[in-house]
């Protein structure tokens, strides 16, 4: 059956709506409306967010909640916490809700109880973390471990990459913790510059160990501990363990089947930072501070489940960003955070949003008649002030923001906390309500720069603000931005849970590969990439 999105009685409305509203005034919104900042901040498991700097009313507010109910949010959100099989092109649920699930409930999918499989596996991570960390798991020659560098890609490097650096505070700040990810040797050896291979653990994430990119560090780490290990293969064992269901391919790189930790198809990449991908977290973290983390991503999961639409976070911020996207044209999506231990959290959302929401067709094969996921991007405040804010403030395109702060200080240090949040708070009250040529004529600013000082506002932006970076913080925010992108999912129609898009570039490059080697290309090649492999080959033999 054809879906209907755009032809929907709801979407018509908010297309009639947005044609009355656009041309209002943020300044204006308010003045209206003394209780406008108590009406639309909401709450969800210590995320205070302040939606009242967006372009809506409450007249807004009705209409897209009246869309959700249209294309059945709820019930949508509802199969997946059932654990039916949502991932319609793969044939799968998509059950990354019961990654984090209390011990004692139950979740029985396809005849298994989801929920006790997970804390088998948490159990074993823990008691491995454990063993790591106190130094009773010792390397080859008796070293204790004090480097961990996990070998990734996607999902299994950006999840545990950005929640290390986000709980770096919370982390055993003996160990050094490093990723690899990228296919470029450069990677891989600069990450393991400096280190001891008799002092370093490696953790190799991938589900089928076939994964190209993870293999192929992975062996090249292999080689670095052996040529300093003396080239005993019997090292590998207490020197690399595996995220992996593969337990044939596990045992023939060296690696004992026993320290090999397990997920599920059910976890897609980008949604398993809490599944054992999060081994190398764990381990700098320590399992209680996991669990924490996991505690965080559970009372959102709970709010998401429970919550009217009209007081559900992640259901009013999916909303909004349909209500930008598509009504507005904005074709990107900026999230800001104040807290430098969150610099890469920005890239994790990257692949969340772009990866899960990316997608051209509906469920039922037919085109998408609406925008989809926007491009997202970002970089820690007060960085991006003084590079890209000034595109966001006075630039021809409108940019929707997300601003994350936190009232405590991760390092409190004299008047630091203070400055950072005054910041925080100045950019979104500025991007809001801007600066009119009057304000600026009144306060002396020739009238040659009122062109070039004055802003025009009316730049939404949500204001999150939590207490302190804790793993319980981390854990709610990652929890609070899947759930949004399931809610767009929903409203758009398409499935956010398969990435068939990242096929194609792969099957091409691995045939590629012998040609770029012999540095001759292959008669099926197009004569753009036929001529770029002969150079290569030319560039190499230095022709």
């Amino acid at each position: 059956m054809t879906d209907t999105l755009t032809r929907g009685p709801a979407w018509q409305a908010l297309g009639r709506h947005h044609g009355a509203v656009r041309d209002l005034r943020l300044r204006d919104l308010f003045a209206a409306d003394a209780r406008r900042a108590e009406r639309l901040s909401f709450e969800a498991a210590g995320i205070h967010a302040d939606l009242s700097k967006h372009r809506i009313t409450a007249e807004t507010v009705e209409l897209l909640l009246a869309l959700a109910r249209e294309r059945r949010v709820a019930e949508h959100r509802d199969a997946m916490l059932r654990g039916e099989h949502v991932n319609r092109t793969e044939n799968r649920p998509a059950l990354h809700v019961a990654l984090r699930m209390p011990r004692g409930r139950s979740l029985v999918v396809d005849g298994r109880d989801v929920v006790r499989d997970v804390h088998e596996v948490l159990d074993r991570m823990a008691a491995f973390a454990d063993r790591v960390r106190s130094g009773e798991w010792r390397g080859q020659t008796g070293e204790r471990i004090r480097a961990v560098v996990n070998i990734g890609i996607g999902g299994s490097d950006l999840g545990p990459a950005m929640a290390y650096e986000a709980l770096r505070e919370s982390s055993d700040r003996e160990l050094t913790v490093r990723f690899v990810s990228n296919v470029d040797a450069t990677d891989l050896v600069e990450k393991l510059r400096g280190l001891d291979p008799a002092a370093t653990l490696v953790i190799v994430s991938s589900k089928t160990f076939t994964t190209v990119e993870t293999m192929t560090n992975a062996r090249g780490a292999r080689q670095w501990l052996l040529d300093g290990l003396g080239g005993d293969g019997a090292a590998i064992a207490k020197h690399v363990v595996a995220v992996s269901t593969n337990l044939e391919a596990v045992a023939e790189f060296g690696i004992d089947p026993a320290n090999a930790f397990g997920f599920w198809d059910w976890v897609g990449g980008r949604y398993s930072m809490d599944s054992a991908i999060g081994l190398s977290t764990m381990v700098a973290i320590g399992p209680e501070g996991f669990r924490d983390m996991l505690a965080g991503f559970h009372a959102v999961d709970e709010h998401f489940a429970g919550a009217p639409l009209e007081r559900n976070l992640p259901v009013l911020m999916g909303l909004l960003g349909v209500w930008y996207r598509d009504f507005f044209g904005t074709q990107t999506h900026a999230v800001l955070p104040y807290e430098q231990y969150l610099a890469r959290f920005p890239a994790y959302l990257q692949q969340l949003v772009m990866e899960s929401n990316g997608k051209r067709v509906t469920l039922d094969g037919d085109p998408v008649d609406a925008g989809t996921a926007p491009v997202v991007w970002g970089e820690p405040g007060t960085n991006g002030q003084h590079s890209f804010h000034q595109l966001l403030h006075q630039g021809t395109v409108l940019v929707p923001a997300d601003i994350i702060a936190f009232a405590r200080a991760s390092n409190p240090l004299g008047e630091h906390q203070d400055l950072l949040l005054a910041n925080a708070l100045a950019q979104a009250q500025a991007l809001a309500f801007g600066r009119t040529p009057e304000e600026l004529g009144a306060g002396g600013v020739p009238e040659r720069l009122v062109p070039h000082k004055a802003m025009p506002g009316d730049r939404p932006s949500t204001f999150l603000l939590l207490e302190r970076l804790t793993p319980f913080a981390l854990g709610s925010l990652v929890a609070l931005y899947e759930h949004v992108v399931f809610t767009q999912g929903a409203i758009w129609g398409i499935d956010s849970f398969d990435q068939w898009g990242v096929e194609l570039g792969k099957e091409l490059a691995v045939a590629l590969a012998p040609a770029v080697t012999a540095g001759t290309p292959d008669a099926s090649a197009d004569g753009s990439t036929a001529r770029l492999v002969s150079l290569i080959g030319r560039l190499r033999a230095g022709d």
